[in-house]
């Protein structure tokens, strides 16, 4: 075990890219100094650009290695990648809350993979504040929230949620303000400003940020602090090189 590193652990799906999914999130975690745990959610048929299939892994057997996991380990900030379905996250989300109910929970909305396949249909937005009620934190772009409550904006929207968790609403897809993210808490909103005039387009980008703001809460800063510093370590990761698959390194 690790004596001087905290541990993060990653829930999510297994890219065999390696751009996104638990290779990234571990890539980010150990380049942050947090161990890196994982479970799989499961497993894609895909390369950077071109997605074939998905296979999911049975609930039983992540609840199971989720319960070995926070047995074993003294995990400092969890995150949750893709979700065959919000059932299937609640257990999840619950199970954690029973084992540890004040770990830090940050849940990446992955909602459909950059190229366009539907990971988690949202049918029933009720079900959507039980979720929100058992995380800290949710990392919607501006097309994600829309599905995740009602509003006249996605700004509107993510007033209504940051009720049950903090709300990083991603600036990706912002039309009046491309990159411009803004974090909701429950009194303040934090604008937090791109560094770089323009970044060139990667895959897996939103699990990197997810996993560098697990990373940084592992490592006990604040979720404004955490944010800023994620939101900086993506804009390097996505001018690392010209290709879809980024270098992981910190400045």
């Amino acid at each position: 075990m690790s004596e001087k590193r905290p541990f993060a652990l990653t829930i999510g799906g297994l890219d065999p890219s390696g751009g996104a999914g638990l290779l990234a999130d571990i890539k980010t975690m150990e380049l942050h100094k947090a161990q890196g745990l994982a479970i799989c959610t499961g497993i894609t048929v895909q390369t950077e650009n071109i997605f074939y299939e998905m296979h999911w892994t049975p609930i039983d057997l992540v609840l199971r290695s989720l319960e070995v996991m926070l047995k074993s380990y003294p995990v400092q900030a969890i995150k949750i990648g893709v979700i065959p379905s919000l059932d299937y996250l609640f257990q999840i989300t619950t199970a954690i809350r029973e084992r540890q109910p004040h770990v830090p929970i940050i849940w990446d909305t992955v909602l459909k993979s950059s190229s366009q396949f539907d990971f988690t249909s949202i049918t029933d937005k009720n079900k959507i504040a039980r979720i929100l009620q058992q995380v800290d934190l949710i990392t919607p772009n501006y097309n994600e929230i829309n599905q995740l409550g009602t509003g006249k904006s996605p700004e509107a929207i993510a007033l209504k949620l940051r009720g049950f968790c903090n709300i990083l609403l991603k600036g990706g897809h912002n039309p009046i303000a491309p990159g411009h993210d803004f974090l909701y808490t429950q009194n303040e909103i934090h604008p937090i400003h791109p560094i770089h005039k323009s970044v060139i387009s990667k895959h897996g980008s939103g699990c990197v940020l997810a996993a560098a703001i697990a990373s940084h809460i592992a490592l006990g800063q604040s979720w404004e602090a955490a944010c800023r510093q994620a939101k900086l370590y993506v804009e390097n990761y996505l001018n690392s090189n010209t290709t879809l698959i980024g270098h992981h390194y910190v400045s």
